[in-house]
């Protein structure tokens, strides 16, 4: 039984008229919508009156208070951070990952001591009845801690290329497909159906939408992972796409704050310096997130990116506090957890000098949760030394006293909903979720929603019109999906990332082994790959490019016959692009974004 989605979604369509694709499966699934779950909102710690009012009624309550006791969440909350010490309130803050199939003693170690949250991260996940035996045992190590304050557990599965909880979790057509099929609606039901196959392991937050623009093509950590470059359409349906989370039961977590989309740097390896000015900046890259602060997203991660014109002293995001307080929670009025990226990245580190330094701007910048994909030991300096400022510095022993409040309050609000995660999840019944089997009809159908036709020759191409086919690609799927379609295809196959011995090999010899057939159906996936397909050029055959990830290196094959935007590797994609070659329907999906 399918969920139904908010009539909001139908009203963005109608506000924000994206590129829209009529098709019968389109018709299917938005044909169902009703009023459904809604966006939470995480109170803002009260002031004034106000505050005094609800300390009041906090340290009335009983001394022998737990997170399960059965009080109001903004008062409960406010006990339990007066009762902390400074080592249970700073642990609120810190989310860590592990290594290895199941987490190392160290980490039960900070469990014990009070830790917040968990990431699940994406070189720990080919199992994922570990990973489910693993979150369980966790969150039963918190459940004996002296306030029994549950674990967030978080984790990136964006969709598509980015799918840190693999196993036999689906991968999707991706965030630029749905900007390419245009449907709100697509957004809600991916973001539904990717949260409802991680909460059965246990996974309550996720690290997703990712509302960067496509601004600049050339970018390798972004490209597909955009909804496009329209700053509207791309918070229309990142905020579709947060909804349909919340109604799984999964808190979503919009990124990269302010913006990641205008730049070829990678904020892994150093710090992107974004050069615009105060006015694009404003009506380009804040957009999106407006947009989804206004639909109260209940967590945005902030990202290790310097805006120079917009914060003059060339801190990242994620260490500003022009960024995170004054404008970010001021101007824009958010009241949700602000969460770092990664502080293992040089993006924050490079800036800051030390990784402990870090860690203290970020918490005075105004993050509430504060992300390292390595295990601190306990008595590293990131610890040791601002555990020791939060009994010299009163400003910094309130900053992580109200951040502490923050995590709570959002938790007590989850945890105590009905449609939270299981706190233990069963590694026995989880195949009973993941694949999620709607999810599965529903990706092969918003796949074909999304393939755009950008070069239109002989197409569609059937079998009996196609001669001798041969299948040039990278990828099992692909030579699949080609004989189903043109049964005796022959075969070529080169690395979807060749290295430059392997490159030259494939460049040296596909012209050749395409001597003998009619058309060639050459799937294009990377800078290395286009150059292969390239030496089909004046080769005299029909070549179909089958573009997948970022699209900009297919853009300019004006001499190839026809070439297909699938934008993902996934399996609902590749079947896609070859059923819409083979004509078993009419592909409409459109660019999103301006060449």
């Amino acid at each position: 039984m399918r969920q139904a989605v908010p009539v909001l979604v139908v009203a963005w369509l109608l506000v924000f008229p994206c590129a829209t694709v009529h098709s019968q499966n389109a018709r299917s699934h938005s044909g169902d919508m009703q009023n459904s779950g809604t966006l939470t909102k995480t109170t803002q710690l009260p002031g004034g009156m106000q505050d005094g009012e609800l300390l009041a009624k906090a340290m009335n309550l009983p001394d022998n208070i737990t997170f399960w006791s059965d009080h109001p969440s903004d008062v409960l909350a406010r006990a339990l951070v007066e009762r902390m010490t400074n080592e249970e309130l700073f642990a609120q803050m810190f989310m860590f990952g592990w290594a290895g199939a199941e987490p190392e003693q160290l980490l039960y170690d900070w469990v014990d001591r009070g830790l917040g949250s968990v990431k699940v991260f994406g070189w720990n996940t080919d199992d994922i009845h570990l990973v489910a035996h693993a979150i369980a045992s966790l969150q039963r190590a918190a459940s004996r801690t002296r306030f029994q304050i549950p674990l967030f557990v978080a984790t990136d599965q964006e969709g598509g290329w980015i799918r840190h909880v693999k196993g036999e979790t689906s991968i999707t057509p991706g965030n630029m497909a749905i900007g390419a099929s245009g449907f709100p609606v697509d957004a809600w039901y991916s973001g539904f159906y990717i949260s409802r196959e991680i909460k059965a392991l246990g996974i309550n937050m996720n690290f997703a939408p990712s509302v960067d623009l496509f601004t600049n093509h050339s970018s390798t950590i972004i490209g597909p992972r955009s909804f496009g470059d329209n700053p509207q359409h791309v918070g229309v349906l990142g905020a579709a796409f947060s909804a349909g989370s919340i109604a799984a039961g999964v808190i979503p977590t919009a990124k990269h704050f302010p913006g990641h989309g205008d730049t070829e740097n990678d904020s892994h390896i150093h710090l992107p310096e974004i050069n615009i000015d105060e006015k694009t900046f404003a009506t380009r890259e804040l957009v999106p997130f407006e947009i989804l602060v206004n639909q109260k997203v209940p967590a945005i991660m902030s990202g290790h990116l310097s805006f120079p014109q917009i914060d003059s002293s060339g801190a990242p995001a994620s260490l500003s506090k022009y960024f995170l307080t004054d404008l970010l929670r001021g101007k824009l009025g958010y009241d949700g957890l602000i969460i770092t990226d990664d502080m293992m990245m040089n993006g924050d580190t490079l800036y800051a000098g030390s990784l402990t330094n870090a860690f203290r701007l970020a918490v005075e910048a105004g993050n509430d949760i504060v992300i390292s994909s390595t295990t601190a030991r306990m008595a590293e300096p990131l610890w040791v030394n601002n555990l020791r400022l939060m009994q010299t510095d009163s400003a910094f022993y309130e900053r992580v006293k109200d951040a502490a409040y923050r995590v709570i309050k959002a938790k007590l609000d989850y945890f105590k909903s009905e449609n939270a995660a299981p706190l233990y999840p069963n590694p026995n019944t989880i195949s009973q979720f993941i694949p999620d089997k709607d999810g599965e009809k529903f990706f092969f159908e918003q796949a074909c929603r999304s393939i755009t036709v950008h070069k239109r020759g002989a197409f569609p191409l059937p079998a009996h019109s196609a001669g001798r086919v041969l299948l040039a690609g990278s990828m099992q799927r692909f030579f699949t999906e080609g004989r189903r379609r043109f049964s005796g295809a022959g075969e070529f196959r080169f690395p979807m990332e060749p290295n430059s011995e392997e490159l030259q090999t494939a460049r040296s010899s596909i012209v050749a082994s395409a001597s003998s057939y009619d058309t060639v159906v050459c799937l294009v996936s990377n800078w290395q790959t286009a150059r292969i397909a390239r030496m089909l050029q004046g080769s005299g055959k029909r070549v179909v490019i089958f573009s997948i990830m970022s699209p900009e290196e297919s853009l300019d094959f004006t001499w190839a016959d026809s070439v297909l935007m699938g934008y993902s590797w996934s399996a609902y994609t590749l079947d896609a692009l070859f059923g819409a070659l083979a004509g078993e329907y009419t592909p409409r999906g459109v660019l999103p974004f301006k060449e």
